[in-house]
């Protein structure tokens, strides 16, 4: 039996319709056109950004940790997941994390001094 990956790489991201569901337990089928949970249609890295955002409670640091990548990129890629889904919503920055997302930064080495006074003037 094929999951979401193997069937996500064989179609190389077209869209997939599903044409028979069953119920292994009773042996009931349905047969008809069905188009696959909004989820299901995203990409597999999609859908592991997705997952691992949950897993982590919506914490954009453990986000960066895990995926070792910024805080402006994890809210793109958020966003672009989001206009993907219909959503249609975007993150707005919150300019409280920002704030706290830069001391964090020069903490961590990331940034320096200078570019932390820059970044807090924006």
């Amino acid at each position: 039996m094929a999951d979401w990956k193997d069937l996500t790489q064989m179609t190389a991201g077209a869209r997939l319709v599903v044409e028979r569901v069953k119920v292994p337990d009773s042996g009931i089928a349905i047969e008809g056109s069905f188009d696959l949970p909004p989820l299901a249609q995203l990409t597999m890295d999609d859908q592991v950004f997705i997952a691992s955002f949950v897993k982590s409670h919506g914490s954009i640091k453990e986000m960066e940790r895990l995926f070792g990548i910024s805080y402006p990129t994890v809210k793109n890629r958020l966003n672009r997941i989001s206009e993907a889904l219909g959503f249609g919503l975007t993150v707005e920055p919150d300019l409280k994390s920002d704030r706290s997302e830069i001391l964090d930064r020069l903490e961590r080495g990331e940034i320096s001094a200078q570019e932390a006074v820059e970044a807090l003037k924006k």
